[in-house]
């Protein structure tokens, strides 16, 4: 019995593996909802280049976000549970927040996300991951950190409000959180590629080199 061979790709390209940015034409686009948050709703019209069949793709325009996976001296992750509305769940997440503050570095936002919402300060701070959360609907960017050197750090006048009132906070042991991710206990997307990213540079030895 043959079995169909799939066809030839061709020879691995000579330049790194790399995601490229690239535009296609937009002939119409709209405003579906638009307020003063900083997320806002579009349709726009776009044709294939070289074509004239036209098409229409929802997108989300979002001013991105920070994450960060705090670690103590003793390998315990802080976490939240914060309900989510639009996914009828109550998640375990990390600290995180949306970079809203204009051209503030992402770093420096997710200091104050740690501080704000943990009441963490760290000394040691690493980029682990920068994704898109959902590259065909939303242009949303997590900028996911690495924190260590640990200490408290008050929050200030900052006022908790809204779901965030009611998030609990607590420590989780890196190893019973990995175990949860690979068991599909824990799904929060953000969360996982943190603690997986996390896994890989532990088993390299790479932790101290950056």
């Amino acid at each position: 019995m043959s079995h169909p061979t799939a066809p030839d790709a061709g020879e691995r390209p000579a330049e790194p593996l790399a995601d490229r940015p690239m535009s296609w034409p937009v002939v119409e686009t709209r405003d579906l909802h638009r307020d003063d948050w900083v997320v806002a709703l579009r349709e726009d019209t776009i044709s294939r280049p070289g074509h004239d069949e036209r098409f229409s793709r929802i997108s989300l325009e979002h001013p991105g976000a920070v994450v960060v996976l705090a670690v103590d001296a003793e390998e315990r992750v802080m976490c939240l549970r914060q309900y989510r509305h639009t996914s009828g769940h109550e998640f375990v997440e990390l600290p995180a927040g949306l970079r809203d503050a204009g051209d503030e570095p992402a770093v420096e936002t997710a200091k104050r996300e740690l501080r704000e919402e943990v009441e963490l300060d760290a000394a040691d701070w690493r980029l682990l991951l920068s994704t898109y959360s959902s590259a065909g609907i939303t242009d949303e960017v997590h900028e996911i950190f690495l924190a260590r050197d640990l200490t408290h750090a008050p929050r200030g006048d900052f006022e908790m409000r809204h779901e965030e009132a009611e998030m609990e906070r607590f420590w989780v042991p890196y190893a019973d959180l990995l175990e949860a991710v690979l068991d599909g206990r824990v799904r929060q997307g953000p969360l996982v590629q943190a603690v997986l990213a996390y896994a890989v540079l532990r088993s390299r030895g790479t932790l101290d080199a950056g």
